[in-house]
C-alpha cells in the first residue's frame, strides 16, 4: 500500500486545479504548471482536495502512484509560495553577482578562482538573488527546475576535499581530508 499516494493533497486558497485529457493543470498567483498523467493513474478533485488513485496493484503502478501524488503536491506549493535553494561560495576572492535587467533573462556571474568569469543564464521561470556577494538564492515555481539549476551552479566549482573551497548548498557539511604530513625522524636514520 502506498502511504504517500493515498494521502490527499489540500488545495491552498488562491490555487485552481483542473483536469482535462490526462493532464492536471495547477494555476496560482506565481504562475501555472501542468503534468501529463500515466494511463494507470487517475486524479479526482473533490472540494478543496486532490485524490490520486491507481487502477491496479502492480509494482510499477504503485511506484507511479506515490510519484504522481508528490509531483502534484509540489506543483501546488510551487504556484502558491514557490521553491528556493540557497547556495554559498567558500574561498578567498570567490564572489557572485547578478547581471541583467529584471525584464530580460538575468545572468549569474561567478568569480570562483578560474582565470575567467563563469556566466550562468537563468532559464525561464528562474530568478537569481545574490546576498553579500557570497550567497546565491535560486527561486522559481518548479521544484525540479530550481533543484537542477542549483545543481548546475554547484557543478561550476565542486567543493574541494582538502580546503573546502567551492560552491555548496547552504548548511552542507564537507568532510575534509587530511593533507600530507612530514615524516618525523633523524636525517639518514633507518
Amino acid at each position: 500500500m502506498s502511504r504517500i499516494g493515498n494521502s490527499p493533497i489540500n488545495i491552498v486558497t488562491g490555487v485552481e486545479v483542473s483536469k482535462t485529457d490526462g493532464k492536471v493543470m495547477v494555476k496560482g498567483p506565481k504562475g501555472s504548471l501542468d503534468i501529463t498523467l500515466p494511463i494507470e493513474i487517475r486524479v479526482e478533485i473533490e472540494g478543496d482536495q486532490i485524490i490520486v488513485k491507481r487502477k491496479n496493484d502492480e509494482k510499477k503502478v504503485k511506484a507511479l502512484h506515490g510519484l504522481i501524488r508528490s509531483l502534484i503536491a509540489n506543483m501546488v506549493v510551487g504556484v502558491s509560495s514557490g521553491w528556493t535553494k540557497d547556495l554559498e561560495l567558500q574561498g578567498v576572492g570567490f564572489r557572485a553577482q547578478v547581471d541583467g535587467n529584471s525584464g530580460s533573462t538575468s545572468k549569474l556571474v561567478l568569480n570562483v578562482g578560474y582565470s575567467h568569469q563563469v556566466e550562468v543564464e537563468a532559464p525561464e521561470g528562474i530568478t537569481f538573488d545574490v546576498i553579500d556577494t557570497n550567497k546565491i538564492k535560486v527561486s522559481g515555481i518548479s521544484k525540479e527546475l530550481v533543484g537542477q539549476v542549483a545543481a548546475n551552479i554547484k557543478k561550476v566549482r565542486v567543493p574541494d576535499a582538502y580546503k573546502g573551497k567551492g560552491i555548496r548548498y547552504q548548511g552542507e557539511y564537507i568532510k575534509k581530508k587530511a593533507g600530507k604530513s612530514a615524516k618525523v625522524g633523524v636525517a639518514g636514520a633507518k
